[in-house]
């Protein structure tokens, strides 16, 4: 039995849930895996995963079992990285996560340079607005907008996104435009509900060094960025949002930006990532690259 494979194998199998998505994402067949653990447990003398025919579950000698593997496999990785071509010239699929629609306007569009400059690192991307669990999805990096609650994870903070008020210009045409936040009472909104929460979240102003929300009637509320934007482009009122995802409409004048001497808040963009992966070669260069790409933008 090799006992590396084992450990490696075995963390795979608590992240994701399952024998065959683990045997899958390391390339061996499902009978394989099954076997590696009967040795695995037989070799240590305790039962580590509790096996149903829905899910897999660690024992409480599972448990810690895991933990050690975490710190063994991430001192093993640093140290090949240090001693070895790996950290010059990185290599190996990365997985990435990131809302829709900064992931179609901002980071797919500058990914080219990222694979031009790391050709030995091939990027699996997934886009969502909901919040994935690192952990059990497998995924290597999240790019996550906003305030970061779970301080299990190591994030890296990329920069702050400017946002806007807006709404289409058929709206304003038809409504007028709001002078003060106090005149947002006359308008409607396009409400977003949150994916963590689930609840609308508020459109927020700066107004003498100070944060006021307001919440806006709304007659269609949406959970998706994409769906936002196509919302307020359709009419149904206002919306806050990223410059980034609206700045070719504002360009175009197909919207307008409203009460541009209140500004919203900027919204921080993080780059987060499971503490057992923050020592990966691809994984750094990565992130370093992300900095760098957020860093140019306008």
């Amino acid at each position: 039995m090799d006992r590396f494979q084992a450990m490696q194998l075995f963390t795979r199998i608590v992240e994701l849930g399952s024998f065959s998505r683990a045997a899958e994402k390391l390339d061996l067949p499902r009978a394989s895996a099954t076997q590696i653990i009967k040795q695995l447990e037989a070799h240590l003398g305790v039962r580590l995963l509790q096996r149903t025919t829905r899910q897999v579950r660690t024992t409480l000698d599972g448990d810690a079992y895991y933990a050690r593997c975490l710190a063994i496999l991430a001192d093993v990785e640093d140290v090949e990285a240090a001693f070895s071509q790996a950290a010059l010239h990185p290599q190996g699929r990365l997985r990435v996560d990131a809302s829709t629609s900064f992931g179609r306007l901002v980071l797919i569009p500058a990914l080219p340079d990222f694979c031009a400059r790391y050709p030995e690192v091939s990027v699996e991307l997934s886009l969502t607005d909901r919040q994935i669990d690192l952990i059990g999805e497998g995924v290597d990096c999240v790019l996550r907008i906003g305030e970061l609650r779970d301080s299990s994870l190591v994030a890296r903070r990329l920069t702050a996104l400017p946002q806007v008020c807006c709404a289409s210009a058929a709206y304003i045409a038809r409504h007028g435009q709001p002078a003060r936040p106090a005149d947002l009472e006359r308008f409607e909104a396009v409400d977003y509900l949150s994916a963590s929460t689930g609840k609308s979240v508020p459109f927020e102003f700066l107004i003498d060094g100070r944060l006021e929300s307001r919440s806006l009637r709304s007659r269609l509320a949406v959970n998706n960025g994409d769906a936002y934007v196509a919302a307020c482009d359709a009419g149904f009122g206002l919306i806050q949002v990223p410059r980034y995802h609206v700045v070719r409409q504002l360009a175009a004048g197909t919207m307008v930006e409203v009460l541009q001497p209140y500004q919203p808040p900027p919204l921080p963009l993080s780059a987060v990532y499971p503490q057992n992966r923050h020592l990966s070669p691809r994984l750094r260069v990565f992130v370093d690259w992300l900095a760098e790409m957020c860093a140019a933008l306008p």
